[in-house]
Formats: C-alpha cells, structure tokens, sequence
C-alpha cells in the first residue's frame, strides 16, 4: 500500500520522531562537550578544556544553535522531512572543517568528535528511512575516512569501526521496524478487503434475490412468444440473449454475497476445459479467434468443485477473446508441474493491460471493459482463492496477456 508523504497523519509521525531528535541532539551534544572540556580536566588529563581554543573554538556552538530557528521555520511550514538531513550534513561539514583547522599541519595526534554522531545513525530507525540511514552512515563513516586521508593520521579508524558496529546494529533495527510495518499494513489490507467484500456480499444477495424471479419469467414469457411466433420478430434472440447476460452477472453477485460450503470431488481438467470450449465455441467462431489447447496429459483427476472450475475457464477464456476485438490466437496450456501442482496458462494475443491496473483486476466493480461490471475476475480469483490455488496475470500493452492458474491436485481436508 503506497502512502504520500504528504499525508497528514504520516507528517504528524514524522514532526513527534523530529522533535524528540532535537532535545537529544542538543542534549548529547552539549553534555557531552561539557563534561570533555569542563568536567574531566578537573579530575583527570582525559579532557582538555584548551581544546576550546583551537579550530572553530566556540563558533561550532553557535552554529548548532542557528540551527534551532531554522529546524522550528521548516517544521511549521510543514516540511519536516529535511530537518535531519539538514542537521546531519551541517554537523559533518561544520566538524571537517574544525578538524582540518584543527590539525592540518600539526603533529597533533586526531582526538575529536561527538556522541551525536551516534545518534545520528542509532536514532536513524525511528524514521523508518532507508535512505536516511544509509546517508547518515555514510556521511558519518566518510567523515573520518575523509581526514584520514587528509591528515594521514590512523587514528581516525577505531571511531570509523564503532561507527560501522553502530550501523549494522541500526540497520537490524531498521528492517524488523519495516518488518513489522509491512505486517501491520497487510493485516490493515486484509480487514479493510474483508469488509467490502462483507458488505458487497449483504448487497449483491439483496439485489441479486430481486433480480432473480423476475428474470426467470421475463424468459419464460420471452421464449413463449418466440415459440408462437417463430418468424415473426427477430429481436426474441436476443432479448433472451441479453436476458441471461443479466442472469450472469446476477450469478457473480450471488456467488460473493451466499456463504460458500464447497464439497471437493474427484473431476478431470481435461472435461473441465473440454466443456469450457464448448461453451465459448460460437463466442470464438464469431470473433475470428482460433484456440490451441496442449495438455501434457494424461493428467490425474483434481479435488474441486467441477462447476466453479468451469466458471473460471469461462470467464478466463472469454476475457482473451473480448481481448482481441479483430481475431488472433488463444493458447491453453495445462500441465502439471514440477512442485505437483495443475497448471493451467491461457494466452491471448489482445491489446493488454498495463501494469498498474494489474493489480486492480481483482477488485470489485473494478474493470477495464466498456461494458465490463469488474465481477467476473474478482469471482473467479475468489474461487481460485477456495480452491487453495493462486491467479498470477502478466500483460504487455499491445501484446497479449497470459494468465496462470496454479492447483493443487488433492484439497486437505
């Protein structure tokens, strides 16, 4: 699920993750240089409160405090997402060119950095940002490889190492953050689908009972005049025609709103697919489409429900030939494969479907079809989905569309 960063909500998280960055930031970095330069020279000669005198001296401070107003302006004007990278970058800029006052052309031995400068990476989870992350570790380890190589001075890799043992416990961070995001998301997916099917299926069996009686004698009464008057009117055809296209789409509403208690019986794919060419023949003799079945048969019989298999090679094969409004190929190819299980491919040479609408196929109402009610998919790939099977669809614009359907051969019961 993609979500703006622009998105209220998101903005808010990132603007709580960026404020509780500033009082650490300040905190560590003040408390630290304090108890450097102040505190332990007065206990021992680890600190060294001249250090102040040299390089930028006090200016750093005042520099990391100008920082503040800018952080608060870019925060209410609702762009907090740059804040840490604009404190990240100034700090390391700030720090080389301290340091490079510092020691450049001493012979002073490298003694220098922050505690911030673990923060900036060991906080880095909290923003659920790769590219942050990477960009402060980089930024962070290049700095001391950086004066390394300017001042030739090895001591600068030991703080590097810890840097890098840092990181890679950040980076472990990171990924179950993203983890547990991406799990949250599906579960939230899941709910919010099983929702609108719940309340597609309380309509669609309100509506399709309705429907249903109705239509039954709107065909009786139909196919009663047609047989009284055999030549007198040529538009009986297709009122019944168009009669049980109604019934049809009643069937896919009535199918998503009745609870489904499939009962798995022993059936063969090959008079599965079989019946389904019969059914489609006169759709592909008047379309101009030719079939090409291969099965790598004998194939053994499959638990299913024969009926709701046939639905979904109707559907499937009435796609692809709706697909190619001026004729071509279909190609079905059925087989069992390496892992044991029925695959089934059904190839057309249509106009295709482009990439982002691939992964709305599924979705109800949703079509690509001019006349199209966005029921047929969705229903086949929920019993596909009953049959403990998957639906995988891959389309090129203006090449065709192929669609797999993978089945086990026998259902645990």
């Amino acid at each position: 699920m993609k979500v703006s960063s622009k998105s209220p909500k998101l903005i808010f998280e990132e603007k709580k993750a960026i404020k509780l960055f500033l009082w650490l930031f300040y905190i560590f970095f003040f408390s630290f240089d304090f108890l450097y330069y102040y505190i332990l020279p007065l206990f021992s000669e680890l600190g060294d409160k001249k250090f102040l005198q040299q390089g930028l001296g006090y200016w750093v401070f005042i520099v990391i405090i100008g920082l503040l107003p800018i952080s608060v302006y870019l925060i209410r004007k609702r762009n907090p997402y740059h804040v840490k990278y604009f404190f990240l970058l100034t700090y390391i800029i700030i720090d080389i060119i301290d340091n490079l006052i510092r020691y450049y052309g001493t012979s002073h031995k490298f003694a220098s950095g922050n505690i911030v400068e673990l923060l900036f990476i060991f906080f880095s989870p909290i923003f659920v940002n790769r590219k942050y992350f990477w960009t402060a570790t980089i930024a962070v380890i290049g700095k001391y490889l950086f004066l390394g190589m300017v001042l030739h001075d090895p001591e600068v890799l030991p703080p590097a190492l810890i840097i890098g043992i840092v990181a890679a416990i950040a980076f472990i961070i990171l990924i179950r953050f993203y983890s547990y995001i991406n799990s949250i998301t599906s579960v939230h997916e899941e709910l919010h689908q099983k929702e609108k099917l719940a309340v597609i299926g309380q309509m669609a069996a309100a509506i399709g009972h309705e429907i249903r009686n109705p239509l039954s004698s709107l065909k009786g009464f139909t196919q009663l005049q047609q047989e009284r008057h055999p030549n007198g009117n040529n538009f009986y055809p297709i009122m019944i025609q168009e009669i049980d296209r109604i019934n049809s789409i009643v069937n896919d509403l009535m199918y998503l709103g009745k609870p489904r208690d499939i009962k798995f019986e022993k059936a063969s794919i090959e008079e599965i697919i079989a019946y389904t060419l019969s059914i489609t023949q006169q759709q592909v003799d008047r379309e101009g489409v030719t079939v090409e079945t291969i099965i790598a048969g004998p194939l053994p019989p499959i638990d299913c429900e024969e009926k709701q298999l046939k639905q979904v090679f109707i559907n499937l094969i009435k796609n692809a030939i709706e697909a190619m409004p001026n004729g071509g190929q279909i190609k079905i190819k059925v087989k069992v494969s390496a892992e044991g299980k029925l695959s089934i491919s059904i190839e057309d040479e249509g106009y295709g479907i482009s990439e982002e609408n691939i992964a709305n196929l599924v979705e109800p109402f949703f079509t690509t079809k001019k006349d199209g009610t966005g029921l047929g998919l969705m229903v086949t790939s929920q019993i596909i989905k009953d049959h403990n099977g998957e639906l995988k669809i891959d389309s090129n614009i203006g090449k065709g569309t192929k669609v797999h359907v993978t089945l086990p051969l026998t259902q645990k019961i």
